[in-house]
């Protein structure tokens, strides 16, 4: 399971609208939503806590969001981003319910060196999160793939990584994840410019 992390907030009463979400955001605040009980429950959380923890969550981080004191396990669906001025205007949350099956994506990340690549290969990952369906708490925060055995021309599969029992892939298994391919020798544009040297000494 992924390793826990917290985000504090409270709940949002007031100053609903564009542009009390506009103040919100200027006085140094983020206006989010949970989702995925009952009714969405409006919340406002820190702009600097969100941002200084965002680079932490993935689709599949589970986050204990403490709303009031109320504590709601969730993870971040989306987050809207103005990138120009580097802030995160709107959060939305999904809630879990521990005993239901969830489905989300995590990443794949791929480890070792690639004996192809030692060849003069080159290593091209193709995939680089797959769908997953298991219990909350059986989510990894990735999945891990070994390429060090493959050679050129060689590649795995979604059906090929490697993941415990609990956990159902849902990607495609035929689905390429990643794979070495060679690098062509560029010799056809050395042996052009040696007949154009030739036809040029010739006039």
């Amino acid at each position: 399971m992924s390793d826990v992390k917290s985000l504090e907030a409270r709940l949002r009463t007031e100053d609903f609208g564009s542009a009390g979400s506009r103040r919100l955001v200027r006085a140094g605040f983020i206006p989010a939503v949970i989702y995925g009980k009952q009714e969405p429950v409006h919340i406002v959380i820190n702009a600097k806590e969100f941002m200084m923890k965002k680079h932490t969550f993935s689709e599949s981080t589970l986050i204990s969001l403490f709303v009031d004191g109320t504590e709601h396990k969730v993870f971040v669906k989306t987050y809207q981003e103005d990138l120009l001025k580097g802030i995160v205007k709107h959060v939305d949350f999904y809630e879990v319910t521990f005993g239901v099956l969830v489905k989300t994506h995590v990443r794949v990340e791929l480890t070792g060196t690639p004996n192809g690549c030692k060849a003069g290969g080159v290593l091209e990952q193709v995939i680089h999160e797959v769908e997953i369906e298991c219990f909350p708490r059986h989510l990894p925060q990735a999945i891990t793939a070994d390429v060090s055995a493959l050679e050129i021309n060689e590649g795995i599969r979604v059906s090929d990584l490697v993941v415990p029992a609990e956990i159902k892939v849902l990607t495609d298994a035929n689905a390429t994840v990643a794979t070495v391919k060679g690098v062509k020798e560029e010799v056809a544009p050395a042996a052009d410019d040696a007949a154009a040297a030739t036809t040029t000494e010739a006039k």
